[in-house]
């Protein structure tokens, strides 16, 4: 199991990338939306570094759009990331400008991710082009009305079948629960916001046993 930390606030990293839960960071336009963040004007050198003082195994970083200037923005982030220990990934988005995008960016030498998938059919357009990962947005899938669970069991049949060895990256988990089920079916790569994290790592009885093992190693012989 890997899981990534889907925030682009430093204080969530610095909070929960010394747990060793995490594998790496994954980010995008709206996440830095929600950090108070303008995509346009981010030190990223800075935000790599930050990340890299965390031990990140692996940086997720979107590109802005899906015309030319993408390949510009992801090769200076290539370049960048060469400061670090950790594995740059950009991500893009899965339309048909996106794909366009990606063999430019093979012959860079990056590793991609396609992200914003809503249907299974996906998943045979990510593995043909050679893409490392491909991110399906489940609970925005569900939002949709469409039937998540089941487009995540035919993705995993697919990738059983895959010549390239696509990796689904689950994202826009909203509940324990939804994480819980879809390991169940086999997946191993999720993304998961801060308060997924903190829901997974807590537990009130596990908490309350503690205490009293707590208590029980203070008392005293009287």
């Amino acid at each position: 199991m890997k899981l990534y930390l889907d925030s682009f606030d430093v204080k969530s990293w610095q909070e929960w990338m010394p747990s060793g839960l995490f594998y790496g960071i994954t980010t995008n336009p709206i996440l830095a939306q929600r950090a108070g963040l303008f995509y346009s004007s981010i030190n990223w050198p800075s935000k790599m570094a930050s990340a890299d003082k965390l031990n990140v195994k692996e940086f997720h970083i979107q590109v802005p759009s899906c015309d030319e200037t993408a390949i510009s923005f992801a090769a200076q982030r290539n370049e960048e990331a060469q400061n670090f220990n950790f594995n740059f990934v950009v991500k893009v988005p899965l339309t048909k400008e996106g794909v366009k995008l990606v063999p430019e960016m093979k012959r860079l030498g990056l590793s991609i991710l396609m992200t914003a998938c809503y249907h299974s059919k996906q998943y045979i357009t990510a593995d043909a082009i050679e893409a490392d990962y491909i991110a399906p947005y489940f609970g925005r899938m569900e939002e949709a009305g469409l039937d998540a669970y089941d487009h995540m069991s035919l993705m995993k049949d697919l990738e059983k079948h895959s010549t390239n060895q696509c990796k689904i990256l689950v994202a826009s988990i909203r509940s324990l629960e939804q994480m819980m089920t879809l390991a169940a079916q086999g997946h191993v790569y999720f993304t998961i916001s801060p308060s997924i994290a903190e829901e997974l790592m807590n537990d009130d009885f596990t908490i309350k046993a503690v205490r009293e093992f707590n208590e029980a190693a203070l008392r005293v012989e009287v």
